[in-house]
């Protein structure tokens, strides 16, 4: 399965978090996107994110400098 990359070196809180609700707008369920950030906020509002949408993080660390998130588009929204 192909993963969609989307780095976002380089922009500051909140642009990560709205870049990455949008890309995962355009996944399929079960697809999977990879994001890459500098910002450390992103390691707080990324994970909030995926918690809203109902998506899942299949793993999380920290590279050279960046934050790499690896996510699972979900079926859909969680139950309120």
């Amino acid at each position: 399965m192909a993963v969609t990359l989307l780095d976002l070196s380089g922009f500051k809180c909140p642009l990560p978090v709205l870049k990455t609700r949008k890309a995962l707008r355009g996944l399929g369920a079960g697809e999977q996107l990879e994001v890459r950030c500098t910002d450390p906020l992103a390691a707080i509002d990324i994970p909030n994110l995926i918690r809203e949408t109902g998506d899942q993080i299949l793993s999380q660390h920290q590279g050279d400098r960046q934050l790499i998130f690896l996510i699972a588009k979900g079926a859909g929204a969680p139950a309120a």
